[in-house]
């Protein structure tokens, strides 16, 4: 739940919800791992279908992840019970929306619009985007979006030198998805495919509730929601048992 994990929720740079963020001066903070890897401070970066405030225009009441019927039903929540359960106890959570960086990526500035982010000191980062950058028709467009996304990957690397997962788009694009994937390779991080989710009408919101918005009904619902967890968590249980391997 949000107040168990502690959680921090950004929308352009502006917290919204936030628990502590330090323990006791005199008591050293102990060291959360899953296999090798560290788990004290975990980072969500994604749009709409990580962190998105009410939008009654839309129909949508929530301010978390859309169209979750609870904040603990997103995937963000879903997910950090997972390792909560798994290190025995609460990992510090930051959620940001970066849709700014989806839209406007050819003019986004990382060290500006992840500057926050970045001074959270992640030990994981999980990026979850791609479903609001404009199609992608021309090769200069294709070499914009990599170089950018290149960009905003070393960014979050430069002083935390953070694990990093980026998960593929929900609504899958085979073009901005093999994008992700290369930038994510160079930078030594680990790309989640969840494509084939899509493709089961019932992880989407509208295969559980009725609702009259037409993009917030293609969005996951509960379902779907834990689906995009479950296929996150076997990818950091995967990337944590090689790193304790040494591989």
């Amino acid at each position: 739940m949000i107040t168990m994990l502690a959680l921090q929720a950004t929308m352009a740079g502006e917290a919204c919800a936030a628990g502590p963020t330090t323990g006791p001066a005199s008591q050293p903070e102990p060291v959360l791992r899953v296999g090798g890897l560290k788990m004290n401070k975990v980072l969500f970066l994604g749009n709409s279908i990580t962190l998105h405030p009410p939008a009654p225009q839309i129909g949508w009441a929530g301010n978390w992840g859309m169209a979750a019927t609870a904040a603990d039903k997103d995937y963000v929540h879903v997910l950090a019970q997972h390792l909560a359960k798994a290190v025995g106890a609460q990992p510090r959570i930051r959620v940001g929306n970066i849709a700014t960086f989806e839209r406007e990526f050819a003019t986004y500035d990382p060290a500006r619009g992840l500057r926050d982010d970045v001074a959270f000191g992640a030990d994981v980062v999980i990026i979850a985007i791609g479903e609001n950058v404009p199609e992608l028709t021309t090769e200069q467009a294709k070499a914009g979006y990599r170089a950018a996304f290149a960009k905003l990957l070393a960014e979050l690397k430069k002083d935390n030198h953070p694990a990093i997962f980026v998960r593929s788009s929900f609504w899958p694009n085979a073009t901005k998805d093999a994008i992700m994937k290369a930038a994510c390779a160079e930078a030594g991080g680990v790309f989640v495919d969840i494509s084939a989710l899509s493709r089961q009408e019932a992880n989407y919101a509208r295969s559980e509730q009725k609702i009259a918005h037409g993009g917030v009904a293609a969005h996951p619902g509960d379902r779907g929601m834990v689906a995009i967890a479950d296929v996150l968590w076997a990818a950091i249980e995967k990337r944590a048992a090689a790193t304790t391997r040494g591989d």
